[in-house]
């Protein structure tokens, strides 16, 4: 009953796009084909008895843990407006250089994506700041919405982010299914901080391709990025730019070197991190009563939405491996020519023009489960596969008509900018993220040498 697992996987694919909730539509489209098939027997009930289990599984996962505390950090700098701090002192740092704003607007996109993870929350914060005063001093559109957009995404490859955390516990998942298939007994696992560690060399290699991009086009097409005329306002002192840059290099270091020190778990780290945030936030008396319950409404907001559909998913995956639709994946990939590369392309591709529908959540709790043991039972490198994923989720992420962060920015863009301006401006973007999957399946070392030389082979 292989080929009924095709239809389920489509047709929760349609009841998405119709606009129905991602958890309800999962769990729910599930269990009518369940029904379905205990009704016809071509299903076993017994998959359904593993569900409690699984629930209990998700409650008791300490890994989980960290996802409310980022959230929370990441909430909490937002409303802290540590963003508008960095942006005035960067600007006016390198505002007078040609194409010093955009190079400004990236540097600041980084930081925020090393403290807050959230991308929906760093492309509107940056749109809202940044891409009026860009248009001001004369950045031509395109070049101005690219830079922003590619910005506000560098959050779901630099690390502490949200994705990672949950891609880990779900590649740790994977990775043991594809141990136990391949007959080993004896288990290797991968955790959150093995992920965090793999992203920081490319994450650093994408922002770095980023820059270089920009002062190309600032040569090349000096008109499109004018320097700024500096003020006496925009004169800027060791003591601005240490007040403006200390406390969120402070907090990352805080977090992300706990972390890959081996000093504290993602979920302690997560807890440092939050409490730093509320920190800063009273350092700078932005943290009202009133801004608290609004941070803590967020939070629960986001954070009940993960584990809902995470909950979903599991019933998805029950009834999905219930019809053995694992067993038709491995099929299909084992028997395309091209070996191990072949398969790798092909899911790539598959999720990536999934990101054009769905949410990175989605995409990791209900695809990865299901191609994740497969590719890893190949002997893939369960970092490696796990970066690609994430860098392949952010470059669909950018890419039109559908790309998420493009929809963000065009909810915040003045009505002078066309979308087709937005969709331009990103599309050299979108060509050096390729790139860097291109580069990082060349070498695959970029990803695995700093886990290696921190937690050994």
């Amino acid at each position: 009953m292989e080929w009924v697992a095709l239809p389920l996987f489509l047709s929760v694919i349609v009841v998405l796009l119709a606009g129905f909730p991602v958890a309800f539509s999962l769990g729910g489209t599930a269990l009518i084909f369940a029904f379905i098939g205990v009704l016809t027997g071509s299903f076993e009930p017994a998959f359904l008895s593993a569900l409690p289990s699984r629930i209990f599984g998700i409650m008791s996962n300490e890994t989980l843990v960290a996802v409310p505390l980022f959230v929370f950090m990441g909430i909490t700098l937002e409303r802290a407006r540590i963003a508008e701090d960095l942006l005035e002192t960067l600007s006016a740092l390198f505002g007078a250089l040609r194409g010093g704003l955009g190079i400004s607007v990236m540097l600041v996109g980084m930081l925020l994506a090393a403290s807050t993870g959230i991308v929906g929350a760093t492309v509107v914060t940056m749109g809202l700041l940044s891409l009026p005063t860009m248009l001001k001093r004369g950045y031509a559109p395109e070049i101005a919405t690219g830079t922003i957009c590619a910005a506000g995404t560098l959050g779901q490859i630099i690390p502490p982010s949200i994705i990672l955390v949950m891609l880990g516990d779900v590649m740790s998942s994977a990775y043991q299914q594809a141990q136990l298939s391949q007959g080993k007994f004896s288990l290797d696992t991968v955790s959150v901080g093995d992920l965090f560690a793999g992203a920081v060399v490319p994450g650093l290699l994408l922002v770095g391709l980023y820059v270089l991009w920009l002062v190309f086009t600032a040569i090349v097409k000096p008109d499109s990025m004018p320097p700024h005329v500096a003020s006496e306002d925009d004169e800027v002192s060791a003591g601005r730019i240490l007040k403006a840059l200390a406390p969120p290099l402070l907090l990352i270091f805080a977090v992300l070197g706990s972390i890959l020190g081996g000093f504290a778990t993602p979920t302690e780290a997560a807890g440092v991190g939050a409490t730093g945030a509320m920190l800063m936030a009273l350092q700078r008396r932005t943290l009202s009563l009133e801004r608290l319950r609004e941070i803590m409404r967020g939070t629960l907001r986001i954070s009940s939405m993960v584990f809902m559909i995470l909950i979903g998913a599991s019933v998805f995956s029950l009834v999905f491996r219930g019809y053995g639709g694992d067993d038709g994946v491995r099929a299909v990939l084992d028997a395309l020519p091209g070996g191990v590369f072949a398969a790798v392309a092909v899911v790539m591709l598959v999720m990536f023009l999934l990101g054009f529908v769905l949410d990175f959540i989605e995409i990791t709790f209900v695809v990865v489960p299901i191609v994740g043991p497969v590719l890893l039972s190949m002997g893939l490198d369960p970092v490696w596969l796990g970066i690609m994923i994430a860098i392949n989720l952010q470059t669909s992420f950018l890419t039109p008509p559908f790309g998420f962060a493009l929809f963000y920015l065009r909810g915040v863009a003045p009505p002078e900018v066309t979308t087709g301006q937005i969709y331009r401006g990103v599309m050299p973007f979108v060509g050096i993220q390729i790139f860097t999957l291109l580069i990082l399946a060349a070498f695959p070392d970029l990803v695995t040498w700093l886990p290696d030389k921190l937690y050994g082979p």
